[in-house]
């Protein structure tokens, strides 16, 4: 009876569609079961995915909180490096406008005594530096070399007690000498007569007196004074230009127009090249020290790293205080 059943059904919707109704009928009896019976595998394939998934993004999370760790610590080397970059490129503007020969010293250390305002950077004579040489930043004058050794030199800021530089008035070309008051952000001015052609305001330059720093260089910029009428002698102070409590790179100078090899080491031929009157003069000078006491005469001192007899301008410590 079942296959008679089926065979008649069978011929019946091959020949009209009169069952399509029940059809319809059946299916909505019968898919929630199909649905049913498929359900158990569904949720399993589900919650292996979303397990899956929660094992990738934490470890994704982890990576990417890595990465920007990482990125971060690179972000502030890259700044560091971005403010280096700005101070360099201020020193080989200014060095541009210099005209000289110049070479850049990184600081090492700064003297901590009381009242001493002496920074350490990392040349010396093995790149021909020698004491007495102008230090510059992009701004102003720094000090000078104070004493140079084979891998470091130390440089006496303008600030310093001890130092003293002969600057002008920008404006009226008055002279007078700058002495360091053992404060970073001053300058004494305690030659100036009490009727002094002098404001605030008014830039100072070297006004290359002495020998030691060229003309032309800004040294500081005049504070407000007030003048006392019943002293020959009036209080003034002025601004440092250079930034001495914030350089990482300084310019040391040479003047001279003969070039140094910064990268030659010293020789005792080439010390046999140079002029024979200046041979005579070299055998004076090349046994003192930084603190040798100079007469302002002519003299030569053998730059270390270069090989190359250097003279120094008649009177180089005029005007100016050592050690």
């Amino acid at each position: 009876m079942a296959i008679i059943a089926s065979v008649a059904l069978l011929i019946t919707e091959h020949r009209s569609h009169r069952l399509d109704s029940l059809r319809a009928t059946l299916s909505v009896v019968v898919d929630p079961l199909k649905y049913l019976v498929d359900l158990p595998t569904v949720l399993i394939e589900q919650a292996a995915d979303s397990v899956s998934s929660y094992s990738t993004l934490k470890r994704e999370n982890i990576q990417l909180r890595e990465e920007q760790f990482i990125d971060k610590t690179r972000l502030l080397k890259f700044d560091s490096l971005e403010k280096e970059n700005i101070r360099l490129r201020a020193l080989l503007e200014n060095s541009f406008k210099l005209g000289e020969q110049l070479l850049i010293a990184e600081l090492l250390s700064i003297n901590t005594a009381p009242y001493e305002n002496i920074v350490v950077v990392n040349k010396g004579t093995r790149f021909g530096v020698h004491p007495q040489q102008p230090v510059l930043d992009a701004n102003g004058v720094v000090g000078q070399v104070f004493r140079a050794l084979p891998f470091s030199s130390e440089i006496m800021l303008i600030t310093d007690p001890n130092h003293a530089i002969p600057v002008q008035v920008n404006r009226n070309g008055l002279l007078t000498i700058a002495v360091g008051s053992g404060q970073l952000n001053r300058l004494n001015l305690p030659f100036l007569p009490n009727n002094a052609d002098i404001r605030p305001g008014d830039l100072l330059i070297t006004s290359g007196l002495g020998g030691t720093f060229p003309s032309g260089y800004p040294v500081g910029v005049i504070d407000d004074f007030t003048p006392i009428t019943n002293k020959p002698f009036v209080n003034i102070t002025a601004t440092p230009k250079a930034m001495l409590d914030r350089n990482r790179e300084l310019l040391i100078v040479w003047s001279d127009s003969s070039p140094v090899s910064l990268n030659a080491q010293p020789t005792a031929s080439k010390a046999s090249e140079t002029h024979p009157l200046d041979q005579s003069t070299n055998s004076e000078s090349v046994n003192k020290t930084p603190e040798g006491e100079q007469t302002g005469t002519a003299h030569n001192t053998q730059s270390a790293g270069s090989g190359l007899a250097r003279k120094a301008p008649a009177g180089a410590r005029a005007g100016t205080n050592s050690r």
